[in-house]
């Protein structure tokens, strides 16, 4: 019987982490969860670069800030504030679904942390996952079933896109193409604007001052359009500044807590 993965940090939305294994799963079904309640008090998931085009047609896309710094779209402006989710726990309007959020409850993870390999676990609390009447059957007799496979097959694809983006995000740094981002945002009727920090953003400055072969470079391996993206997208925060408004959820200060 496999492990549980040793105690450690848990990822955004995963309340636990449990192994998926034919003897103690054999009968269990996935089925469809009725709401993304999970991710509503959330307002910033991360994104793989290959999610890029896509995700700036909707959200803010920005940089964390300390080590290990990821792609985030912005679903709200301030912590806890989701505009895109309603009470109910479902999107207020059509919008890109990043792949953060579609592997939910699923992901791959180390059993151990000398482990080489990682596997398929989840997170049993969801309520998607279990021995019920109706859904998707996770085995067939002791063998994966189809719709197992295909989930261990996003979630490979997750991790590989994740390496991507590393690498994505470390040539940026070496470059020395990101900066501390600021948006100050004001609303009528109120004498100093809102400002916002705690996120980091590419220098369009200092884009425009690369070197012929730098920027030759990052033509050729697809980084630019991605930058122009990331930028593109950072008008979005006005919408959503907007959507916190109407909602009644902006910080009565000038300047709102960091991200």
């Amino acid at each position: 019987m496999a492990t549980a993965p040793q105690a450690q940090a848990l990822p955004m939305f995963y309340k636990d982490l449990v192994p998926l294994n034919s003897k103690e799963h054999a009968k269990w079904k996935i089925k469809g969860l009725d709401n993304a309640s999970f991710m509503q008090d959330q307002h910033a998931i991360p994104l793989t670069i290959e999610e890029f085009p896509n995700a700036s047609r909707n959200y803010p896309i920005v940089f964390s800030v300390g080590e290990n710094c990821v792609p985030l779209i912005l679903m709200g402006l301030n912590e806890g504030v989701n505009t895109f989710m309603g009470e109910d726990g479902r999107f207020n309007e059509p919008a890109y679904v990043p792949a953060y959020v579609r592997r939910y409850p699923f992901m791959l993870a180390k059993l151990r942390p000398d482990a080489e390999e990682l596997s398929l676990c989840f997170d049993p609390t969801t309520g998607a996952i279990g021995e019920f009447k109706d859904g998707d059957a996770l085995f067939d007799k002791e063998q994966p079933s189809e719709k197992t496979k295909s989930i261990l097959d996003f979630c490979e694809q997750f991790e590989q896109a994740g390496q991507r983006t590393g690498q994505f995000v470390e040539e940026l740094t070496k470059l020395d193409l990101l900066m501390d981002g600021e948006v100050s945002i004001q609303q009528t009727g109120i004498e100093k604007p809102f400002v916002y920090r705690g996120f980091q953003m590419v220098n369009e400055e200092k884009l425009r001052e690369l070197r012929g072969d730098e920027l030759r470079k990052i033509n050729q391996n697809g980084m630019l359009p991605l930058i122009y993206a990331h930028l593109f997208s950072l008008q979005i925060m006005r919408e959503v500044f907007a959507k916190q408004v109407q909602a009644g959820k902006v910080p009565q200060v000038t300047e709102a807590p960091t991200m």
